[in-house]
């Protein structure tokens, strides 16, 4: 917890306190070339120094307290200095997957009214191919190759350049205002943007010692700083004091070397993420390593044992959502597989469809309220009717099926509209994920379910996309004679594609639209 009102605040503060410390407190690691690691540092002192200079540049070109700005890139320190200078100056910042294009980029930067961009090169050609359509646009500030023609009349400016404008000064932050918009997946239609507040950010600041970080602990995180998961490592980091590694993007096959070499003790793994790092091939030297634990969501119950074992290392299981409305935690010790007990600030319940409030074992929708009485307050940018919606009564309806034992603990069935029901039964697709990933075939794994013309009513057809090992070996029949020999038969896939990659969210999370299309373009399915 800190009484500062916004990381601008933080940041300069630690700065101050640590005016003479040459230790970097960010270290920002990438696979250069030649395949050796490469890494770029931030102290204290530098972050604040490069904010400023960025912050001048901003109010050089008419930014002003409440104005959006967006940040496209991969994990770089200029992805933080620019958080940090749109905090001086009081601007909501925009984070954006560096892969967006197209309609999906153009929607985000129009319902924001972004100013402008400040972004890697390698986003230049996605921006430019959209600014016509953003009205709002006026600049794009690119660190890299600048060296490119203005699109409609934008501006490209030279982050390097930047760095040579005089500090403003800082702007009073109110805690309740804005302090950036971050973009929910939009599986169903447009992507919602949540509003975080200069407060809640604050607020939650050393929330990584409430997970169990320590002094002396190093952080890692190999999430995009685009996701909710990353930020709360970064911020625990910089609040905290504890060094903090972070990866330009993830990399399964170098987060162990990336471990040893910077002596991570504490990284995040998500839901996909988790099944693909254990189909690494084992190592004799798996468990020598210096993390000691490993925050998961989504870890699965036949995983859990397995990861603790190999990897000498111990699990803490979280669960949160992009809103903030709600979180649960299963520390070491805890009942394995389970996704933890609420906050004892919060009182957690479960529902039905007809909001009647469901005794223990019983699959409904996990809601939240606090137990003080106090609203939870949900808003999304420029969509009254879905901050309604989000929390109705005092409860906050997580859109998650789940269920409850005797004694408390809280278990992760599916999300709404995502269970797969086969032959009369719910499939746990996270069991199968996990169990498929152990296969000496498969690099990758996703399992969904897509409801195809033979299937009754409200029931799919179980899919396993995988990308193997050894993609001119592979052969399908293979993988399902081995799913027969350790799935229950109601678990074994019907279709199981071979794909180069598994689309993914900046969070590593599968896309399911997209792997319904990769069905359908390779006439798996009909179109």
């Amino acid at each position: 917890m800190t009484t500062d009102n916004s990381i601008a605040d933080l940041v300069a503060a630690k700065s101050a306190e640590h005016a003479d410390a040459a230790r970097p407190i960010l270290t920002f690691v990438h696979v250069d070339a030649n395949s050796a690691l490469a890494d770029v540092t931030r102290t204290y002192a530098q972050l604040q120094a490069n904010a400023d200079a960025i912050a001048g540049w901003l109010e050089a070109h008419g930014l002003r307290p409440g104005d959006c700005i967006a940040i496209m890139m991969n994990n770089h320190p200029e992805f933080v200095e620019a958080m940090i200078a749109a905090a001086i100056l009081g601007l909501i910042w925009v984070p954006i997957d560096a892969r967006a294009v197209g309609d999906k980029l153009a929607y985000m930067l129009n319902h924001a009214e972004c100013r402008g961009v400040v972004a890697a090169d390698y986003c230049l050609d996605a921006l430019t191919a959209v600014a016509p359509q953003v009205a709002s646009l006026g600049w794009l500030l690119a660190f890299g190759d600048t060296a490119r023609a203005p699109a409609a009349g934008i501006e490209i400016a030279n982050y390097k350049d930047a760095l040579r404008c005089p500090a403003p000064a800082a702007v009073a932050i109110d805690p309740l205002s804005p302090m950036y918009l971050m973009y929910t997946s939009g599986t169903t239609g447009n992507p919602k943007a949540v509003v975080h507040t200069h407060g809640q950010f604050m607020a939650t600041a050393g929330s990584v010692a409430w997970l169990g970080a320590r002094p002396g602990d190093v952080l890692y995180t190999g999430l995009s700083l685009t996701h909710i998961n990353a930020q709360g490592t970064l911020r625990g980091g910089l609040a905290l004091g504890l060094p903090t590694v972070i990866s330009r993007t993830f990399t399964k096959s170098r987060l162990w070397e990336i471990c040893r070499a910077y002596g991570c003790t504490m990284f995040t793994l998500l839901g996909g993420m988790i099944p693909e790092v254990f189909a690494a091939p084992p190592r004799p030297d798996d468990a020598d390593n210096p993390v000691r634990l490993v925050i998961s969501a989504g870890m699965p119950a036949d995983l859990w044992n397995a990861y603790r074992e190999r990897f000498g290392l111990e699990i803490c299981e979280v669960y949160g959502a992009t809103e903030a409305g709600g979180s649960m935690l299963n520390p070491p010790g805890g009942r394995v597989g389970s996704m933890g007990k609420p906050d004892p600030s919060m009182e957690a319940a479960v529902f039905d469809e007809a909001d009647r409030r469901l005794g223990s074992n019983e699959p409904g929708e996990l809601r939240f309220r606090r137990r003080d009485g106090q609203p939870i307050v949900v808003r999304y940018y420029h969509n009254d009717q879905a901050s309604a919606d989000k929390v109705k009564d005092g409860w906050y309806r997580t859109g998650d099926v789940v269920r409850y034992d005797e004694d408390g603990w809280f278990y992760f069935l599916y999300r709404i509209g995502g269970g797969v029901r086969r032959n009369g039964d719910f499939v746990n697709t996270a069991l199968v994920e996990s169990t498929i990933s152990r296969s000496p075939m498969v690099d990758d794994v996703y399992v969904f379910g897509v409801a195809l013309p033979h299937n009754v009513a409200g029931e799919k057809t179980l899919v396993a996309m995988v990308v193997p090992v050894d993609p001119d070996a592979f052969d399908k029949t293979d993988l399902l004679a081995w799913c027969a020999t350790v799935l229950e038969r109601n678990d074994v896939p019907e279709i199981v594609h071979a794909v180069d990659a598994i689309p993914k969210t900046a969070s590593e999370k599968p896309i399911e639209r997209e792997a319904v299309a990769i069905l359908k373009r390779d006439e798996l399915v009909a179109a």
